[in-house]
């Protein structure tokens, strides 16, 4: 059975002889009356309280779900930035290592070409003072050839003069015209 406070004021006794003081009963059941009346206005306002505090508290659940689902996807987002750019990183490095590779093989390469030029210019000069030594050596035996017909006997004193000029150092020629 339910009791409201209207229940308790309208309640009414049964008379007898010696019982309770009607008047002191009805005073009694009108303070117990309002003392229900506050505690069902409170009891209400604490249920409303109790619902409005629910509907927050769902809200801030749903909020929470949302938030632990954004950072689930964040981490996973991370984790594939984080890969990404390690991939990323390592094809650079590759990219680097086969284009330092390239260029230390290009640069041994023209290392290797200028060793070879260098060494064809060094036979082309020994070629070229051998020629020399050979054309000036021919050309002192001209002269000393010449100076031998000349023919003279006065000549020849002087001759033997000129031949001590003429003694020509090839390799000093050679020298001066390199």
């Amino acid at each position: 059975m339910k009791i409201s406070p209207q229940n308790i004021r309208q309640q009414e006794f049964a008379k007898k002889m010696r019982g309770y003081d009607p008047e002191e009963v009805k005073t009694y059941l009108d303070s117990l009356a309002e003392e229900i009346e506050n505690l069902i206005t409170v009891n209400q306002s604490l249920m409303t309280e109790v619902e409005k505090l629910t509907k927050q508290v769902s809200s801030f659940i749903a909020i929470e779900q949302e938030i632990q689902d954004t950072l689930i996807k964040t981490r996973e987002e991370s984790t594939q930035s984080l890969e990404a750019a390690k991939k990323q990183a390592g094809m650079i490095i590759k990219e680097a290592e086969l284009k330092s590779t390239q260029l230390i093989e290009n640069t041994r390469e023209s290392t290797s070409d200028i060793r070879n030029a260098v060494v064809t210019l060094r036979e082309e000069k020994n070629l070229i003072i051998s020629k020399l030594k050979a054309i000036v050596g021919s050309q002192v035996n001209l002269l000393n050839q010449k100076v031998v017909r000349a023919g003279d006997e006065s000549l020849s004193s002087k001759k033997n003069d000129d031949e001590n000029k003429l003694d020509i150092d090839i390799n000093d020629v050679l020298n001066k015209i390199l």
